[in-house]
């Protein structure tokens, strides 16, 4: 593969157990992926865009991957998701929604607010465990970004 790109992906999730799932899930993978978290709609962009908190982070390198939830305080996953794509130097970040919204309208508007995939948070961990090792694989293995 020869891919030099970090594997780091930022979890956009409120819930300590979401997380606290997730973060196990990827270690069981083996992908020797890092995750950041953020707890919070404005956290992410701060991330993102290196501001507040993140300012001394004079790197500048974004993740490989976002995965994020939609009911989040502060900014929601689409006003988000909005601010990603109105963005240039976002604009082609690789988002998947990850969530527990059934709601026809969140699928919808995520597509047409950009995102690249959406996908329920299944609820069995053996599940949700094989759901993020393949988005593991998929996005940062598989996949050629454009970023």
């Amino acid at each position: 593969m020869g891919d030099t790109r970090r594997k780091v992906i930022l979890l956009v999730e409120d819930n300590p157990d979401d997380v606290s799932l997730t973060l196990r899930a990827f270690r069981k993978s083996n992908l020797g992926i890092h995750v950041d978290v953020a707890t919070d709609g404005a956290e992410a962009l701060e991330y993102l865009f290196k501001t507040g908190a993140y300012t001394i982070d004079n790197n500048g390198e974004l993740p490989a991957l976002v995965l994020l939830d939609l009911k989040l305080p502060k900014l929601d996953g689409v006003e988000v998701l909005q601010h990603l794509r109105a963005d240039e130097r976002t604009r082609l970040l690789p988002v998947v929604i990850l969530t527990s919204s059934r709601e026809q309208e969140d699928l919808i508007g995520c597509y047409s607010h950009g995102a690249n995939s959406y996908i329920r948070k299944p609820v069995d961990f053996d599940r949700f465990s094989s759901v993020v090792q393949q988005l593991g694989i998929y996005w940062l293995e598989l996949n050629e970004s454009p970023i």
